[in-house]
């Protein structure tokens, strides 16, 4: 399996940014081809030392790295990619790797 995790940082308006993921870029993203697995994180996100900068974490499933790798340029891929300036006004950290299970 591989995965890609994307850290959104806190928006300037997290009822919007919550609205907007949620009724527009979620469709979009969904449509990604090879997705396995779509999960997010609900309420606040904990981190050892302090309070996370993080609003919402996306992780994404996919069968391999080439499978990531052939969603990412697909053109959906692209357009959720592309999407992301819409709504992400803290910012947004994308991570892929590859995952095994232990």
């Amino acid at each position: 399996m591989a995965k890609v995790f994307a850290l959104y940082k806190a928006p300037a308006d997290t009822a919007a940014f919550d609205r907007y993921y949620r009724d527009v870029h979620l469709p979009i993203a969904k449509k990604i081809p090879g997705l396995r697995g779509y999960e997010v994180t609900r309420g606040e996100i904990g981190m050892l030392g302090g309070r996370s900068p993080y609003h919402l974490i996306a992780v994404l499933t996919f069968d391999s790295m080439a499978a990531v790798q052939a969603a990412l340029t697909s053109p959906e891929g692209q357009a959720a990619a592309a999407d992301i300036g819409n709504f992400a006004t803290g910012g947004v950290e994308i991570l892929f790797a590859d995952t095994v299970e232990i």
